[in-house]
């Protein structure tokens, strides 16, 4: 929802960031932290790829920033067995009951099975038990079931919490989006547009809340955004999972070319394939306040809380990026 302030500027209701940040680790993140709710910042949300985990800085900042929401976005629910993932998030909302938001998903390939030394199988049906199994075993509930994807024999959270987390599911398509809206409490997603918006909201109901991982760039050197932003992309957009949406949100053919390239093993004609209007749809980059008018086109398009993902760029430091971003 999009309210005036005081000066007649659109803002909304929940406004996210990205932690740790990606200039500094997680210790040396607690100063700016425990700036996030007095610049305006509702929400900070972790996320585990090759850097942090997706926990321990959330545990930091429930003690470092009271006042704000926490989520992460997301755990694999193929890295870590079922329990302990329970133990985990009951240890979160233990230390910020009632603001904790456990985000799962299904991850990919690479993380699950190239990283982590695990099985990616079934991810629709893993993230679905996963999803069933949580809310037993947050409830406090001695769960002994046959999922289809896992056994689970006589669990029980020794200390369950008093105030369950919610739990948000990773969704590009419309068989997970539609199944974050009957069994979760959220759906997140990223690396879409404004106007991707709308079609994904489509798949899901009108008061389930969408989350979505906003990559920023706040400089005014376009050339230089597009340029960090194509290698983002370039890493992202040739993930199956993710070529796949792209595909379903209609990119198929203008993102022809850099899958050839990179199918092909050629790297460099790969990043040269990204067309600019491609970075400029799912990259958000220019001034502070271009960039903040530009998040704002998310949420009237019906995104419920973006999530603020600040590149460093060389330009501006990212702790001054924080800062400006702040709505």
């Amino acid at each position: 929802m999009l309210y005036a302030n005081y000066e007649g500027e659109a803002r909304v209701d929940r406004w996210g960031i990205t932690i740790p940040f990606g200039d500094r680790t997680a210790a040396d993140s607690e100063g700016l932290i425990r700036e996030l709710a007095g610049l305006g910042y509702t929400d900070a949300w972790s996320s585990e790829v090759s850097g942090s985990d997706g926990l321990t800085p959330l545990a930091l900042a429930a003690l470092w920033a009271p006042e704000l929401r926490l989520g992460s976005a997301i755990v694999p629910v193929s890295t870590r067995g079922p329990g302990l993932l329970a133990m985990s998030a009951a240890t979160l909302a233990d230390l910020a009951p009632g603001r904790f938001v456990l985000g799962i998903g299904a991850s990919s390939p690479v993380i699950v099975e190239s990283w982590n030394a695990g099985v990616f199988a079934k991810p629709y049906e893993r993230t679905r038990d996963t999803l069933r199994f949580l809310r037993a075993a947050l409830a406090g509930e001695k769960v002994t079931h046959t999922y289809e994807t896992f056994d689970i024999r006589g669990f029980r959270l020794e200390r369950a919490p008093a105030t369950p987390p919610k739990i948000a599911l990773a969704a590009l398509r419309p068989r997970m989006l539609r199944l974050a809206s009957a069994e979760a409490d959220g759906a997140i997603t990223n690396w879409l547009s404004p106007s991707d918006v709308r079609k994904v909201r489509g798949e899901i109901a009108p008061e389930t809340e969408l989350l979505a991982r906003l990559f920023v760039i706040v400089t005014p050197d376009a050339d230089r955004a597009r340029d960090l932003g194509r290698r983002m992309l370039a890493a992202y957009l040739t993930v199956p999972v993710y070529a796949a949406f792209h595909d379903w949100l209609g990119r198929r053919e203008v993102l022809r070319p850099l899958h050839e390239a990179w199918a092909a093993g050629d790297r460099k004609a790969a990043l040269k394939a990204i067309p600019d209007e491609v970075v400029d749809d799912l990259v958000v980059h220019g001034d502070a306040a271009t960039c903040r008018a530009r998040i704002r086109q998310y949420v009237e398009n019906g995104l419920t809380t973006p999530i603020l993902a600040p590149i460093p760029s060389g330009d501006i430091p990212l702790d001054q990026a924080v800062r400006d971003l702040a709505p």
